[in-house]
């Protein structure tokens, strides 16, 4: 669905042009699936186009940086941004939008603008002058409008002037950003506030040439971002449902909204034959415990299974009901669905589970009862009767069927097959269970390298899939395999040199910890190995605990952010205690163990004071 973004007039003297932008945003489709779904699912209509600007869940979300999903917002360092900011309004929305663009950062405006709003440091203008103009944004220059009306004000431009001004800046021209410096700097001596104040104030606005927003263009994009954490916040089940949809063709950001769910207790099943559609749904968690209904993996997701065989299974199914069993299904429907490729497909993914079958057991025989199915139906369909033949005209039974066994893989089996037929791991994960120590180990995750620079030595996580061993034109072996996390994947190149050192480690499912260098040359980045480690998990509290003495009346949001923060960057074996009185203590989770012998501690002091900190 196509959005108008921003517009500008071009040769307004001479023609009268209006040049418009439009991007198609997938966004935009997920909005309006949602609603939808939410209409189905729990009979609402939501008026997205007027949704409640002060919703204080959507806040709840955005102060907490849970962003994963959102529009615009979804970046590690943004949702960090969020964090410090604890956005309260709209206003503060767009603020975000426009604030994380090398322009604004480049003057540390994102991180000034968190600071001011919170209190933790004084709002300051440039001149008093400008407060009028700056105001709402604590004094810091951050759209190009403000920066139009900055010239006006103190460079005593005109409208076409400062119109001009904004061109250049918005569209990288620098030497024309140049020219107008002096131009600038003089207009600033005329109207009386000083050449010196004008040259630090064109300082300023010069770093918009590194691309900064105008203001309609953040309030714009703003109210989608706030759209989709409205949806988010209120919704969870059915967005995320949607937006599952939106990415299944990129495992990639699949892997990461999957990983979400999986963090917000929302539990994603495999494809089912009795419960699926053709894509993404939200129904009833099986789990009467569960705090959210589930999400069913769409038929149409699964390799090999088209979209015109998952209509015809669902047909059925509305028409004459859940499946009872295999035989059930294979009976009912139509032959084209009973393709052995397609239905091999869909035992590996686990869509007959529901209907009490083991996988193992299935593969072991499906191909003989549907041969004997259709052998049976298609006789039955000439008016072909066995002596012995059950059923009806409409549902004949068929005897000498096989039986199935209760056999079923191993979790490691049978996650491989889920893999290979989803692209993901969905009823569970390699590393499940892992991810905390397996932080202590990595210093960043897989969706984190997008923010590494180019070249950038890393140390990550993962689980191996896809291993090839290659031969180079030099006859040199090598490997390549798809490292993956819980939040995304990469692809890594482990070269002849050190594959000779480490490739022995190297096999399918293998849980290890990669050091390499980032490559960001093409669209995604890939890894280069230089060292690979078998992850084995380290038994935690193998050091002595760290405690800490804070009182209730010191916590605030602010100090536990920073708390949190600190912590992070010392990932160890130590446990933490925090004790909020004589009597009463509380331990952190093992994903805050910390080393205490790096540097942790004389930082805990400034933080919280030396008397504090109990060894």
């Amino acid at each position: 669905a196509p959005v108008v973004t921003q517009y500008e007039m071009h040769g307004v003297e001479d023609l009268g042009l209006l040049k418009m932008d439009f991007l198609g945003l997938r966004n935009l489709d997920v909005i309006t699936d949602t609603i939808e779904l939410v209409r189905q699912v729990h009979g609402v209509e939501v008026d997205i186009d007027r949704v409640d600007l002060t919703d204080e869940k959507t806040f709840e979300l955005l102060r907490a940086g849970q962003s994963i999903g959102v529009f615009q917002l979804e970046s590690g360092p943004m949702r960090a941004l969020m964090r410090s900011m604890a956005p309260t309004e709209f206003e503060d929305v767009a603020a975000l939008v426009a604030l994380y663009r090398p322009g604004p950062m480049a003057a540390n405006m994102h991180n000034d603008y968190a600071d001011r709003k919170n209190g933790r440091k004084p709002i300051a203008h440039l001149h008093p002058d400008a407060e009028e103009i700056l105001g709402d944004t604590y004094g810091l220059m951050i759209y190009q409008e403000q920066m139009m009306r900055m010239s006006q004000r103190f460079a005593g431009y005109s409208l076409a002037d400062a119109d001009n001004l904004r061109k250049a800046a918005g569209k990288k021209i620098r030497e024309l950003m140049a020219q107008e410096r002096a131009k600038f700097v003089d207009g600033c001596a005329s109207t009386g506030y000083g050449a010196g104040f004008g040259q630090s104030l064109f300082t300023i606005i010069e770093g918009f040439a590194d691309y900064a927003f105008n203001k309609s263009h953040s309030y714009g994009y703003g109210l989608v971002s706030f759209q989709t954490a409205y949806l988010k916040a209120n919704y969870a089940v059915e967005y995320f449902a949607c937006l599952l949809t939106s990415v299944q063709s990129s495992l990639e950001k699949a892997a990461v909204y999957l990983n979400e769910c999986r963090q917000l207790g929302i539990h994603v099943l495999v494809p089912d034959v009795n419960r699926s559609e053709r894509e993404f749904t939200s129904i009833p968690d099986p789990d009467p415990a569960a705090p959210y209904r589930a999400i069913a993996f769409g038929l149409s997701a699964v390799r090999n299974v088209g979209e015109a065989l998952v209509d015809l299974v669902t047909a059925e199914r509305r028409a004459n009901g859940p499946f009872e069993t295999f035989f059930d299904f294979c009976e009912r429907v139509d032959y084209q669905v009973l393709n052995k490729r397609t239905i091999e497909s869909l035992i590996k993914a686990g869509a007959f589970d529901s209907l009490g079958h083991a996988r193992k057991g299935l593969l072991l025989c499906f191909e003989e009862i549907i041969d004997k199915t259709v052998s049976s139906r298609r006789e039955h369909d000439m008016g072909v009767m066995t002596l012995f033949g059950g059923g009806d005209a409409e549902h004949p039974s068929f005897d000498d069927r096989p039986q199935i066994a209760a056999d079923e893989f191993e979790k490691s089996q049978r996650l491989a097959f889920e893999k290979e037929m989803l692209g993901l791991y969905v009823s569970d994960h390699p590393l499940m269970g892992l991810e905390a120590a397996l932080r202590r180990k990595a210093e960043t995750t897989l969706a984190a390298l997008e923010e590494e620079e180019d070249g950038a030595f890393v140390t990550v996580g993962g689980v191996v899939t896809g291993l090839q061993r290659k031969w180079t034109k030099k006859g040199d072996l090598m490997g390549v395999f798809v490292l993956e996390d819980l939040t995304h994947s990469a692809e890594t190149m482990v070269f002849p040199r050190t594959f000779a050192d480490y490739g022995h480690l190297l096999e399918d499912d293998r849980v290890v910890v990669v050091r390499g260098r980032v490559d960001k040359r093409d669209d995604t980045p890939k890894l280069m190995a230089h060292a690979v480690e078998v992850f084995e998990p380290e038994m935690l509290g193998s050091a002595p605990p760290l405690r800490l003495e804070i009182r209730p009346h010191q916590l605030s949001d602010q100090l536990i952010l920073a708390l949190k923060d600190v912590l992070a960057q010392h990932q160890g074996d130590a446990q933490v205690y925090i004790h909020l009185s004589d009597n009463q203590a509380v331990k952190l989770s093992d994903d805050y163990c910390v080393d205490t012998s790096d540097g942790l501690i004389p930082e805990l002091r400034v933080l919280l004071g030396a008397e504090a900190v109990l060894l």
